[in-house]
């Protein structure tokens, strides 16, 4: 078990147990224990499709386990998370399918399951959501929406195709989360409380796991269109452009405040 499952923040577990591994794999805790190749490495894409895969993995057994855990919640929540297991089982195996495909295999890499251990440390179904669905499967939009693009222009119509494929579920993911968390926030305006506290512990986990290291330069244009398909209203994404806008101006300011310093 991860030393990482021990932090606690005000009181609050931030991290769950592991998911279950067999014995191909080496599980690690935090981003820089990984392999993290430069983008000029033979074996670059290898690694991001292995990552990818493990990720599937990550919100499948994320969405199983609330299955599990709330067995009473509304019927047509619980088969959404049903499908969206089916979804991320499809795409788990299409991303182990690129890796075998470029002469790679299934445990070569480090893995980390720092979204399932996130997500599962929380008690609250509709948190869960908020982590899982409006945040982190949010923020594959982007990075999705712009791997079409990316794909494309190498020519690589066959993984744009899929990209496309899995945008439309990771959409339909993150629509069905934002129909329950509002109807929780209508049902009971307090959810907002509960869901603010999930997402700082959320906050906190994330960056225990990836450092600077893990999040220095990785940036996506914001998918818009993706994104309002998804269910968040023009209000959500116009703050999420100002936010995007701040950070990347925050980013062009670095290289003058280094030299500053140097100064």
């Amino acid at each position: 078990m991860s030393a990482l499952t021990v932090v606690r923040a005000g009181g609050s577990q931030l991290f769950a147990p592991d998911p279950a591994r067999d014995g191909r794999f080496v599980v690690k805790a935090r981003w820089i224990e990984c392999d993290n190749l430069p983008g000029a490495h033979p074996l670059h894409s290898v690694q991001f499709f292995h990552r990818q895969m493990n990720e599937e993995v990550d919100s499948l057994e994320a969405s199983a386990q609330a299955l599990a855990d709330f067995p009473n919640a509304p019927w047509e929540l619980r088969l959404a998370l049903a499908r969206q297991c089916s979804d991320e089982a499809r795409h788990a195996r299409a991303y182990r399918a690129q890796v075998e495909r470029r002469g790679g295999h299934v445990g070569q890499f480090p893995v980390l399951n720092f979204q399932y251990r996130i997500i599962t440390a929380q008690d609250d179904l509709i948190a869960r959501l908020a982590i899982q669905n409006r945040s982190f499967e949010a923020g594959g939009l982007d990075a999705i929406a712009f791997g079409i693009g990316e794909a494309r222009a190498r020519s690589e119509h066959e993984l744009a195709d899929f990209y496309e494929a899995q945008l439309a579920d990771e959409i339909s993911h993150v629509r069905f989360a934002n129909t329950w968390i509002r109807k929780a926030l209508k049902d009971d305006p307090r959810t907002a409380l509960r869901i603010g506290a999930a997402m700082n512990r959320a906050a906190e986990a994330f960056r225990q796991v990836m450092g600077t290291e893990g999040t220095e330069g990785v940036e996506y244009p914001a998918a818009m269109a993706a994104r309002r398909d998804a269910g968040f209203t023009e209000e959500e994404l116009q703050h999420l452009l100002e936010l995007t806008t701040a950070a990347q101006a925050a980013e062009r300011e670095k290289p003058a405040d280094r030299t500053a310093a140097v100064v």
